[in-house]
């Protein structure tokens, strides 16, 4: 069993915390609360490192239409083993249609990692406050989600997902994705400052994962700091094989300890309009009926799926 090795990285200095406190006393009870709890939990947090490629192998099994960033991935963690350093992954862009997995696939990059995750939706982000925060002056203020995951976390090295990124809208006076030109260059993400806590912060280690449906909406100069991804739907065999495993974890999950989870041809074939994000939801429904029914296998009867979501959001199949 491979484990996470992690080693110890301040994320901000104490003494600019400290004087931030002074500066700002009495002006704000919730920012006060805030410098505090800095003071409080201290600068350091993990930076963890998979102690073996095995890790990769689950994300393998789970996302086989994601060999491509796997490969790449590996490639990556060979070298931070090779140079007994952190792992610093490189930002990643993941396109593909809607339900292909981008940020299912996120989620167990961050388990495999050993670290935490957290999920930012750019598709009804009109300012780029939510990442960056807001100055503490305003009524309302509070800081972005960059800083309080690496204040409030336990990890310097958390994946971000920005979902959906080519759907952020901004203005004249706000534009969404300004922070990411310093946020994505490892450089300039150690002096990262949330306009809330005006302290620096050390935002380099994070692993940032943007998900879209298109490069449309995307300027080229972000374009040009992360890694870029077409990810297709899975294939035929590989959809076949994500729905066995989830059938029979299902199985396992519901204690069906005398059910057959095996699939048959003409139950894949029932399955076939259906994306991998509502494949889950979906098998469960057959085994409550196939339960129902008094069976302990699936038949084709057992997958009635739901209408679509109507005309030009169709489905993902496999």
């Amino acid at each position: 069993m491979s484990i996470a090795l992690a080693r110890i990285r301040p994320v901000y200095d104490l003494i600019d915390v400290q004087d931030a406190l002074e500066r700002s006393r009495g002006r704000s009870p919730e920012l006060d609360a805030f410098y505090e709890r800095m003071l409080e939990t201290g600068p350091e947090r993990f930076v963890t490192t998979p102690s073996s490629l095995d890790v990769l192998d689950p994300l393998r099994d789970e996302c086989p239409n994601f060999d491509e960033v796997l490969d790449d991935l590996a490639r990556t963690l060979r070298l931070a083993h090779a140079g007994n350093r952190g792992c610093n992954l490189m930002p990643i862009l993941l396109l593909g249609g809607p339900g292909v997995g981008k940020t299912h696939f996120a989620r167990r990059l961050a388990r495999a990692m050993g670290t935490e995750f957290e999920l930012i939706g750019m598709n009804a982000l009109s300012a780029g406050f939510v990442i960056t925060g807001s100055s503490a002056s305003w009524r309302g203020a509070k800081c972005g989600k960059v800083a309080e995951r690496l204040v409030r976390g336990q990890f310097a090295n958390p994946v971000v997902v920005l979902d959906e990124v080519e759907k952020a809208s901004g203005s004249s006076q706000s534009d969404p994705l300004a922070a990411l030109y310093q946020l994505l260059e490892p450089e300039t993400a150690q002096a990262f400052r949330d306009e809330y806590i005006d302290v620096e912060i050390d935002a380099s280690q994070i692993c940032w994962v943007l998900t879209a449906n298109s490069t449309e909406g995307i300027p080229a100069p972000l374009l040009n700091r992360m890694a870029v991804y077409e990810v297709p739907a899975p294939t035929r065999e590989q959809a076949a094989g994500i729905a066995r495993r989830i059938l029979a974890a299902l199985v396992v999950e519901l204690n069906l300890s005398d059910f057959d989870d095996g699939l048959g041809d003409a139950v894949l074939d029932k399955l076939a309009p259906v994306a991998p994000r509502e494949l889950r939801k979906t098998l469960l429904d057959c085994l409550g009926y196939a339960v129902a029914d008094g069976r302990r296998h699936l038949t084709a009867a057992d997958v009635r799926l739901r209408p679509g979501p109507g005309p030009g959001k169709g489905r993902i199949g496999f």
